[in-house]
């Protein structure tokens, strides 16, 4: 593993994505131990991604314009849901005081589950990984995959851990929004429209 490949993901990881988004917005809604749930949900919905583009399936649904567009506006269409979501106060991410009643029992799985399907429904990562990983990986060299799959669990593993921080940093602010009804207002609507805003984003990408 290379010094380049270390800088390189921590720079991809930084940036902010749907995956950033959702863990800032488990932090603020839910507190710390959600922002941990949601960094463990995105981080497990990059594993698919990693098994196509090991497995050549990248290379297909590159190929193909109906897989790239099915699984793309399967992304569309869960975005819109998140932002709706988060727009009228439902969902795994309602911005309330504590969570009370036999809904906070599933809440954590919800939330790891809306974590898996955000990276999961993102066809540009399957693409990433097919266009990221080989630039680091001799594929005429033995044991070429193993190095390929160690490679991507250290890039799930930084996922993993930056998306902590800035969950956890988002947690910090939880109780300062929650006390405060118009900023408690202005962030979920704020959350609602970044994720309808990156949905549509989503729908314009091209391959």
């Amino acid at each position: 593993m290379s010094v380049e490949f270390l800088i390189t993901t921590l720079i991809v990881v930084l940036l902010p994505g749907t995956g950033v988004i959702y863990t800032l917005a488990a932090g603020l809604t839910r507190g710390a131990r959600a922002a941990v749930l949601a960094a463990f949900g995105c981080t497990l919905g990059i594993v698919p991604h990693v098994a196509a583009s090991v497995l050549g399936l990248a290379a297909l649904m590159h190929a193909s314009a109906l897989a790239f567009q099915l699984i793309k506006y399967l992304g569309v269409i869960y975005l819109f849901y998140m932002a709706w979501q988060m727009w009228r106060d439902t969902g795994a991410l309602s911005l309330e005081a504590g969570a009370q009643g036999p809904d906070a029992a599933s809440r954590p799985g919800r939330i790891v589950g809306a974590g898996i399907l955000i990276n999961l429904l993102n066809p540009k990562l399957t693409l990433f990984f097919l266009a990221f990983m080989p630039q680091f990986v001799d594929p005429e060299a033995q044991g070429a995959t193993v190095e390929m799959l160690g490679l991507a669990g250290v890039f799930m593993a930084v996922t993993f851990i930056v998306f902590v921080l800035y969950g956890l940093l988002a947690a910090q602010a939880r109780d300062q929004v929650i006390s405060r009804p118009k900023m408690l207002r202005a962030v979920k609507r704020s959350f609602a429209s970044v994720f309808a805003l990156m949905g549509l984003r989503l729908a314009l990408a091209e391959r």
